[in-house]
């Protein structure tokens, strides 16, 4: 993979200290595009079995030709050992549509930057020279203009089977010509440099960081402050987003208290008025967060300060005749005999243990969500399925063109990934508490250890014990998920059904099985739990899963970044004081001091409002990636009138209604899983 090309920006501007600015992923190939005859799905797609002897061939000669293009390597240095594609194929760069918002997002950025420093100019806290100001308000005033005869024309009449060859003659010649996209990339990089500098701070001021929750929400000038930013402190949000939040995947039931975390039946009963622990414990109602996968960082530095993780565990409970949890207790620091077990408390000398025993879970959580949930096990995941299917499935077979839409942008937005973000001097590095090295080994480990049967949701939940027959009923995200799920297996299992008649089919198709075993192989994409498939059922579910993780369940990890953790308080990567060592005595000055300095959070804020603001072809939409962007399969016995892809549509429709009825009773509405809000492929 190339490394990302340094900004010239901190040659001619003051910049971090540190030399290494917040950088926008993938933006120095968003706009190199892709250009050629349209790309579509088969009209007749074929198992290799029941070709003839020449088709047979020609599908090897095809496969043999692809194969040079998408090989593997386990040698990404930012990620040891995780099987990848080597070289990014010119056919992974991202379509003008999304380039264009993505663009979109960083205008948005450079405008909230520019009021930040203007803030910090009026308070005589910086040196900028205002005319740089005004002179990058110019630039984003004509940026904004041209985003937005972007955007008119992809809102323009709809392609249609009959018209999209005058679309793309059109296209050449009006907004989406070569002229335009060469602006475009002119402009992006020019906003890029504004987002991605950081101000220089009058030396008066020094190097203190503010240490108030103001201070923190003032970041926040031109792009809104979500609500987090003034409940977070609650605990029953705190407990909330256990089972609504970046990584609602964590829950679990207990049958006894935890080593880890002994709570006493005293302390307990403190809590949870009118319950015991005992009752609590038999009636299947006492959850945990274990973070315990966390052990393997080791704690870094910024800026010579040093930052602190710990892996604590967290108890939560079902009280009688209530169906939300409450917090009950945490540990800190399970291997540290001893760190106390805190439980809330709004008692002058215990209140400000118990916030910063919470922040301390923030913390696990937020590198849990990353390194786990979100880069390990839906990013790399796809990534292995991804280049197999390349590889091994012609491109006639149909579960080539059921699948690839839902690779979409993956393997681009991984390589931006790769090296800019995960890499030395980048936002992980920055942010979260583990030196880049430990965090690298870790997502590594996540990825390499992830079973992909047994990560199936409903068999995940059912062995966490907060499957739909738990105590646990008020959980958004198993609810909404399973609706998902339901409807992407229902989808699945209607498109199978029309190439593959019996589980002979199945197990007669060479090209599916040597597909199977490139993902598994350990040499290749080394995916455990990614078993040949030799039934109808065992593919339906096979394929299920995969368009579920690139789609649903990146989504569900992906935009709660934007919604609860780029206000850096309420989620972090990092404390920046260690975790209390008793319960008693400690202050909100000490709370707060475990909070990142402001120069971080304003880095948090722009990188997780990027990565949560991108929402690209909601699933069930299925379009080339040529612009001007045809439907993208052309069997009729797929998008034929009642056929299995306008039931997928209904049917999503219908989880759609479902939901938006279950948010109008849920005190904070749950909506990363409402289908309109999931792409159909993990692009960001």
């Amino acid at each position: 993979m190339h490394q990302p090309k340094s900004s010239e920006f901190a040659k001619t501007a003051n910049v971090s200290s540190d030399g290494h600015p917040f950088k926008v992923p993938g933006l120095d190939k968003a706009f190199e595009g892709q250009s050629g005859a349209t790309n579509q799905a088969p009209a007749n797609p074929t198992l290799p079995q029941n070709d003839t002897p020449a088709e047979q061939q020609a599908r090897k000669t095809q496969l043999a030709s692809t194969q040079t293009v998408y090989e593997w390597t386990q040698t990404i240095p930012s990620l040891p050992g995780v099987p990848a594609v080597k070289d990014l194929p010119k056919s992974e760069l991202p379509t003008l549509e999304w380039a264009a918002k993505l663009l979109r997002v960083v205008l948005d950025l450079a405008k909230n930057q520019l009021a930040i420093e203007e803030s910090k100019i009026a308070k005589g806290l910086a040196v900028l020279d205002p005319l740089i100001i005004a002179a990058d308000k110019a630039i984003v005033a004509e940026a904004e203009k041209l985003v937005a005869k972007v955007e008119a024309e992809f809102k323009s009449s709809p392609v249609t089977k009959s018209n999209w060859k005058t679309k793309l003659e059109e296209a050449a010649e009006v907004a989406l010509g070569d002229a335009v996209i060469a602006d475009l990339k002119n402009y992006s990089e020019k906003l890029a440099r504004i987002v991605e500098r950081g101000v220089a701070m009058d030396e008066a001021a020094g190097s203190l960081d503010p240490r108030s929750l103001e201070d923190y929400r003032d970041i926040f000038k031109t792009i809104d402050l979500p609500p987090i930013g003034y409940t977070f402190e609650d605990d029953m949000e705190f407990a909330r987003l256990r089972v609504a939040g970046p990584n609602s995947v964590l829950i679990e039931a207990v049958s006894a208290v935890p080593l880890g975390c002994p709570v006493t039946a005293e302390q307990y009963e403190a809590v949870v008025a009118g319950d015991t622990l005992q009752a609590a414990l038999n009636d299947g109602r006492l959850f945990q967060c274990d973070y315990k996968d966390l052990a393997t960082l080791d704690a870094g530095t910024w800026n010579s300060e040093q930052k602190y993780i710990t892996c604590p565990i967290a108890l939560f409970a079902l009280p009688p005749e209530a169906d939300a949890l409450v917090p009950v207790a945490i540990n800190c620091d399970p291997s540290n005999v001893a760190s106390p077990v805190i439980t809330p408390s709004l008692a002058n000398d215990k209140q400000w243990a118990w916030q910063m025993a919470k922040f301390c879970v923030q913390v696990a959580d937020g590198n849990y969500h990353e390194l786990y949930a979100h880069l390990a096990r839906t990013h790399l995941v796809i990534e292995a399925v991804a280049v197999a299917t390349h590889r091994q499935l012609a491109e006639e077979h149909p579960i080539w063109a059921l699948l690839v839409r839902h690779f979409e942008g993956t393997l681009f937005i991984n390589e931006a990934a790769a090296t800019s973000l995960i890499t030395a001097g980048g936002p992980i590095d920055h942010i979260f508490a583990g030196t880049i090295t430990s965090s690298q080994e870790t997502a590594a480990t996540a990825r390499l250890t992830f079973n992909f049967t047994e990560g199936m949701l409903p068999t995940d939940l059912t062995t966490f014990g907060v499957g739909t027959d738990s105590t646990l009923t008020d959980y958004p995200y198993r609810d909404d998920a399973l609706l998902v799920w339901d409807a992407i297996q229902a989808w699945v299992t209607d498109y199978v059904g029309v190439y593959y008649v019996s589980d002979s089919d199945v197990a007669g198709d060479t090209e599916l099985a040597a597909w199977a075993a490139d993902i598994a192989s350990t040499d290749k994409g080394n995916l455990v739990g990614f078993n040949v498939p030799t039934t109808i059922t065992e593919l339906v579910d096979i394929c299920t899963m995969i368009i579920f993780t690139g789609s649903a369940q990146h989504a569900s990890v992906n935009f709660p970044q934007k919604a609860v953790m780029e206000f850096a308080p309420a989620v972090t990567g990092s404390m920046w004081q260690a975790s209390p060592d008793t319960a008693l005595g400690k202050n909100k000055s000490d709370w707060l001091a475990m909070m990142p300095p402001q120069e971080l959070a304003a880095e948090q804020l722009k990188v997780l409002f990027l990565l949560g603001s991108i929402y690209y072809r909601p699933l069930g939409t299925y379009l080339s990636p040529e612009f001007p962007y045809p439907q993208w399969f052309q069997d009729p016995k797929i998008i034929g009138k009642e056929g299995p892809l306008e039931k997928f549509n209904a049917n999503l429709k219908s989880v759609e209604e479902q939901i938006a009825k279950r948010n109008l009773n849920r005190k904070v509405p749950y909506e990363f899983l409402l289908p309109s809000n999931i792409p159909s492929s993990t692009n960001i």
